[in-house]
């Protein structure tokens, strides 16, 4: 697309006939013709074929932008969510240590995502809580991580 395109075919309206405006205005709008003024013809069809340009411009941006964004999206992956917290990601080898009942009970992240807690291993901390504890219990609440995530996203740090 050229951009004096445009600006070429507004330059030559006034020296385009009658006629071919007349038909140039039936391609343009969807109404007859309102006057013979030549001028206010000149100006309507001017208008029209640079809203129309623009438009093709603003919806081939819109396109090409969609692409880049969706290439990006699928280069970044959209942070995981198990119920109403963040899925938590601790390092591998991170021992989370809690007091339950007077025993002290130890957990260690692997490096596959697991937990292994006894000398098994665990998709999750709170399967880990509630085997520990005999109920259902949160496990990153059980282990004191669902608190140090409040506080950190209120701007409290420990």
């Amino acid at each position: 697309m050229k951009p004096s395109s445009i600006a070429a075919r507004v330059a030559a309206l006034p020296s385009t006939r009658f006629a071919d405006l007349k038909k140039l205005w039936a391609q343009l709008f969807d109404m007859p013709m309102p006057t013979h003024n030549r001028s206010y013809i000149e100006r309507r069809i001017a208008y029209r074929m640079q809203e129309l340009d623009l438009t093709k411009e603003q919806q081939q941006l819109l396109a090409s932008n969609k692409k880049r964004i969706d290439a990006l999206l699928q280069q970044t992956k959209p942070a995981q969510k198990v119920g109403r917290g963040e899925l938590v990601r601790l390092a591998p080898g991170t021992v989370l240590t809690r007091e339950f009942m007077g025993q002290t009970h130890r957990v260690v992240a692997m490096p596959d995502g697991q937990f292994e807690y006894g000398g098994k291993p665990y998709t999750s901390l709170t399967a880990i809580a509630t085997s520990i504890s005999g109920s259902r219990w949160s496990g990153p609440a059980f282990f004191g991580l669902r608190d140090a995530q409040k506080k950190e996203r209120k701007g409290e740090r420990t």
